[in-house]
């Protein structure tokens, strides 16, 4: 699933250099699987479906959804999926805006429109009044999760909790037998508190994929060093290590404002037979391209220039959610 941006938001200013990125995006999904695209209205949709069929795309696989959007990062206001006896359960947390940052009324509802109109079928959700945001947390996909508690423990997110707390929750609503906490790590121009998805990934059950840093000067590399030694130190479920698999660090890419902007090869996104990779025309794509070849070999690296996106303070994995086998799409208000 892929939020559009449109004039009415943050990219207002932007959509021109960026709309090519989420096409880019779009395609490389779409070729592999399903997509489902939340439009601002149906002329945005006709114009997307048209540029996707003109890249070769079948329209068979091809879905819009017209609903109100407030931003464009589906990891963090898309529901998350969990399976219940082995058949899906839609769980639709809720969305404050990254902590109270942003406006997120639109985003907040957007599930639950998707579900009204039709769009999951007979697929059961949820609506959850917890706070949580898909680019948070990180699953090896058999009840471990990797998570940061700069992020989760937020007061700004769920006030009234303990961690404690938190954790139980997440044991019970998403099957997390296994919780872990990393205490360090950040990325300057995440806006997010930490997101794992920026510092940090699952690439199997036994292999972690992390973001390095080799500049001493930058404000973060103390910060990333502790969660490197951090990561060293995590076991699985087993009490096993994990293998550590450092991404190279790109060079400062910086705004229009002189601003640092969030650079993060540990942004990717899992498709059929896939890895999107984002990169940011920068001499480490391609040692970035080879160390996630190395972790998937049995997938295609695909690599797609997102430096346009990181003006916004996210990457290719933030504004994208994936569903699961046994979610199947359906044309709004069938």
């Amino acid at each position: 699933m892929l939020t559009w941006p449109h004039a009415g938001g943050d990219w207002a200013d932007r959509l021109d250099a960026v709309e090519p990125v989420f096409l880019a995006i779009a395609a490389a999904i779409a070729r592999r699987e399903n997509l489902l695209v939340n439009c601002s209205d149906r002329q945005q949709a006709d114009r997307l479906r048209d540029a996707l069929l003109g890249e070769g795309i079948d329209s068979a696989r091809l879905f819009f959804h017209l609903t109100p959007s407030d931003d464009t990062w589906a990891r963090d206001h898309g529901a998350l999926t969990v399976l219940d006896d082995g058949r899906p359960l839609l769980l639709d947390f809720r969305f404050n805006g990254w902590g109270n940052k942003y406006p997120c009324e639109h985003d907040n509802r957007i599930n639950a429109r998707l579900l009204a109109d039709g769009v999951f079928g007979t697929v059961p959700m949820e609506h959850i009044e917890l706070v949580l945001e898909g680019g948070s947390i990180d699953s090896d996909g058999r009840g471990t999760l990797l998570t940061t508690s700069s992020c989760l423990l937020n007061l700004q997110r769920n006030p009234g909790l303990s961690g404690q707390e938190i954790e139980s929750q997440l044991q019970t609503l998403l099957g997390a037998g296994h919780i872990l906490w990393l205490e360090h790590g950040c990325i300057e121009g995440d806006d997010t508190d930490g997101h794992i998805d920026m510092l940090a990934r699952f690439a199997d059950p036994q292999t972690i994929v992390y973001q390095s840093c080799d500049e001493t000067g930058y404000s973060c590399y103390g910060s990333l060093k502790a969660m490197e030694h951090a990561l060293g130190k995590l076991r699985d479920r087993d009490g096993q290590p994990y293998r550590l698999v450092p991404l190279p660090w790109p060079q400062a890419k910086t705004g229009d404002d002189g601003e640092r902007m969030p650079a993060s090869y540990a942004n990717f996104l899992l498709v059929n037979g896939a890895v999107l990779l984002p990169v940011y025309d920068d001499p480490a794509d391609t040692s970035a391209i080879r160390q996630l070849q190395s972790c998937f070999p049995d997938r295609e690296i695909v690599p797609i220039n997102c430096l346009p996106l990181i003006a916004q303070h996210g990457s290719l994995h933030c504004l994208t959610m994936q569903f699961p086998a046994g979610v199947e799409f359906h044309q709004p208000g069938r």
